[in-house]
């Protein structure tokens, strides 16, 4: 089923790997709209957020155009053969897949499985915030962590202002009983971290595992790690005997002697897994955004926009990617149309 589209559209393409200070980095371009796998919806996209994601991407060697984007709200206008559920006019929010062409476009084709209902209080631009972030804090406090709404033990955040942090430390916040200690450098970002729901917030430039230890003697019993190589030891020190480590990051090398001493855990998350392998439980996702969207709704949970970028442009996408490149971001930014 399909409404009158047209055949082609604007997107913001990657050339080449270019620093973003470089005009040339990401610009306008006209494509074709995407062709319709058979679970497919296609969107109009109203707004789209920026991650590390996005930034790594760029960076990397590639040598034709590339449409990044990995996060997005918008309305469904044409679906697939065999979608189920979602119909034209639907409003949904989505992370996408990295295997496939971007957000950063008037239209995207993606999978139904991984697609959630917009929150329903939510405009276009709050909702593109939190799709990414939300599924990899899911992912890993309740898939590679295991807490559960009875778990009473202590989860250190690291970076808890951060994209993910921010959700994550909410999440913990509303569906456990966990002690969360964030970790944040700045008194605006740590102003922000106990906003999301930190009990205590220390400096993650700091002796972390002192700092931890002075809130926690015993330890932690969970660590949340987007920068893993350089904090490993401090880990080590800080988690108690048997404890576990959740990384989102991609650390060139990694020794994870230092864990072994105290049994300790670590586990590799990637919110992409599920999409870019398709596995069999993908639908998964879906899920986890619809019941997000509840929490949205509800008032559980709020979004992590914290700057929009009004307009859907080359340069304003370029600006997105800088914040988010400084590494000094609180929240997440959007750009809207």
């Amino acid at each position: 089923m399909t409404t009158s589209l047209p055949t082609t559209m604007t997107a913001i393409v990657s050339p080449r790997a270019l620093p973003i200070s470089d005009e040339s980095s990401l610009v306008e371009t006209t494509v074709a709209i995407p062709a319709l796998r058979p679970h497919d919806i296609l969107v109009r996209v109203e707004a789209v957020s920026v991650n590390p994601v996005d930034v790594k991407t760029r960076a990397a060697a590639h040598d034709s155009p590339k449409t990044l984007g990995y996060d997005a709200a918008g309305t469904v206008v044409a679906i697939g053969p065999q979608v189920q559920t979602y119909a034209v006019g639907d409003e949904v929010y989505y992370a996408g897949s990295i295997l496939r062409p971007g957000s950063n476009a008037d239209y995207q084709a993606v999978d139904e499985r991984i697609v959630g209902r917009k929150p329903r209080t939510l405009g276009f631009a709050d909702a593109a915030a939190m799709p990414l972030t939300t599924i990899t804090a899911w992912e890993v406090l309740f898939d590679r962590l295991g807490l559960t709404a009875s778990s009473t033990g202590t989860l250190l955040v690291v970076a808890a202002a951060g994209g993910v942090g921010s959700i994550l430390t909410q999440l913990a916040n509303h569906l456990t009983k966990a002690t969360i200690i964030g970790t944040a450098s700045r008194p605006e970002s740590s102003a922000f971290a106990t906003s999301m729901g930190a009990d205590h917030v220390i400096d993650h430039h700091g002796d972390l595992a002192a700092a931890v230890q002075a809130i926690a003697p015993a330890g932690t019993d969970w660590i949340f790690s987007p920068h893993t190589a350089s904090n490993l030891d401090a880990y080590a020190a800080a988690g108690k005997p048997f404890s576990a480590v959740a990384a989102i990051d991609d650390p060139n090398t990694l020794s994870m002697a230092a864990l072994k001493n105290k049994s300790m855990s670590l586990h590799w998350e990637s919110m992409f897994t599920r999409s870019s392998l398709e596995t069999a439980d993908m639908v998964e996702q879906q899920r986890l955004l619809t019941r997000a969207a509840e929490l949205l709704d509800a008032g559980t949970l709020v979004s992590t926009r914290t700057t929009t970028l009004e307009g859907f442009t080359a340069a304003n996408l370029r600006e997105a990617h800088r914040l988010v490149e400084a590494g000094d971001m609180v929240g997440k930014v959007v750009v809207a149309r």
